[in-house]
């Protein structure tokens, strides 16, 4: 395919995919699947039929199931956590310093189990499925979900591996939110928390900046109100606007000026209509996402971010995290201005067997939870030992 001029890709690249999710058909990797035997309630009301969950292990569940560890991942995330790249797989392993033999989830010792979250785009039930009735793709008719549905699906995984109670629960960001409504929802079924740059609530600050991301892929032509699946034409330039908006804000502004500062790229003259080193790499970060993310995923797992509250409905933030009584620490990273250690330091504060809070030294902003593997990994030994 010769490569065309896209106002979201480097020329150098043909134009990507109508489709970033994952689709069956496609090759499976390492995946396997938990298929939902009865619809799923949703928080906001109805019921989500045909729910099917993605997800990956490593290591060996112990005879009493009591050497599981679920790991869950950020917004463009998904259960691919270590391994390379390759049929199935778009992407190497997002934690690749955490899981395997002899790191801190050392999968000799412990059963890691990571899904792709409800309404995401690799492998799970979400915008780009298709419907069980056989009514064609969900699209824009795919229900809203909360992080509660969506932890009430995982607990439905658990409970079809055999696993009664996790030895730990671990989470970053959107991660973070499952992570800690699964404490607080299931609070005899997680006995350790590992919660990382990550908030109890959805603050005015996160949702606007989600709002403005979610503005962008709505008013791409190619949006269709969601129901751009199987039409040949998909929103890759909101979504790949979105993605630039968000990049920003998961990195330092410190360390964006060490790497760019006010530097060409290459060869390239801004007075003449050419890039900063800056612009282009945040061309470059929207064009690996479109290629591997479904933008109605985004905008279902956005407005679930959002509606992120632990405390809704269960008597405000301090009542519901008063429930959890799993061993549990709250990490923030110190140079996060998405996610501050402020709201770290609430959970730290609020759940009652989490001591001080702990941060995580980093110059990359609210990415250092996923790039500092070794001070997550030194977190991750000593809840388990």
């Amino acid at each position: 395919m010769n490569a065309v001029p896209h106002p979201e890709v480097p020329v150098s690249l043909p134009l990507p995919p109508v489709r970033g999710a994952w689709r069956d058909g496609d090759p499976p990797g390492r995946r396997r699947w938990y298929a939902a035997e009865k619809p799923l309630p949703l928080e906001a009301g109805g019921g989500l039929p045909g729910v099917r969950l993605a997800f990956e292990t490593w290591g060996r569940l112990a005879p009493d199931a009591g050497n599981a560890v679920l790991v869950l991942h950020a917004l463009t995330g998904d259960s691919h956590v270590a391994g390379p790249a390759g049929p199935g797989h778009p992407t190497p392993g997002w934690w690749e310093g955490v899981i395997g033999p002899g790191l801190a989830l050392d999968t000799d010792r412990w059963f890691v189990v990571a899904p792709n979250v409800l309404g995401g785009c690799q492998g799970s039930t979400g915008p780009a499925a298709e419907r069980a009735d056989g009514r064609g793709y969900w699209g824009g008719a795919f229900p809203f979900l909360t992080q509660r549905d969506q932890v009430a699906a995982e607990a439905g995984l658990a409970d079809a591996l055999g696993i009664g109670r996790w030895a730990l629960v671990v989470g970053g960001s959107m991660g973070g939110m499952r992570a800690v409504e699964w404490a607080v929802s299931y609070p005899e079924r997680v006995a350790a928390l590992l919660l990382l740059a990550t908030t109890a609530a959805a603050s005015a600050e996160q949702i606007a900046w989600s709002a403005v991301q979610l503005t962008a892929i709505r008013t791409d032509p190619h949006w269709q109100g969601g129901d751009y699946h199987g039409t040949g034409r998909a929103p890759h330039t909101g979504l790949g606007l979105a993605r630039r908006i968000a990049h920003v804000t998961y990195r330092s502004e410190p360390e964006l000026a060490i790497r760019f500062g006010r530097t060409p790229q290459n060869t390239e003259n801004p007075f003449d209509g050419g890039r900063y080193q800056v612009e282009s790499y945040l061309d470059h970060h929207a064009a690996k996402l479109v290629r591997r993310f479904d933008a109605g995923s985004y905008v279902v797992l956005s407005e679930a971010m959002n509606a992120h509250d632990v405390g809704r409905d269960r008597g405000g933030v301090r009542a519901a995290l008063g429930r959890v009584t799993a061993r549990a620490l709250v990490a923030g990273v110190d140079s996060d201005r998405l996610y501050p250690p402020a709201q770290q330091a609430e959970l730290a504060a609020l759940i009652p067997a989490a001591d001080r809070l702990r941060v995580i030294e980093s110059p990359y902003g609210h990415d250092g939870f996923l790039i500092e593997t070794e001070q997550v990994g030194a977190l991750v030994r000593e809840l388990l030992g």
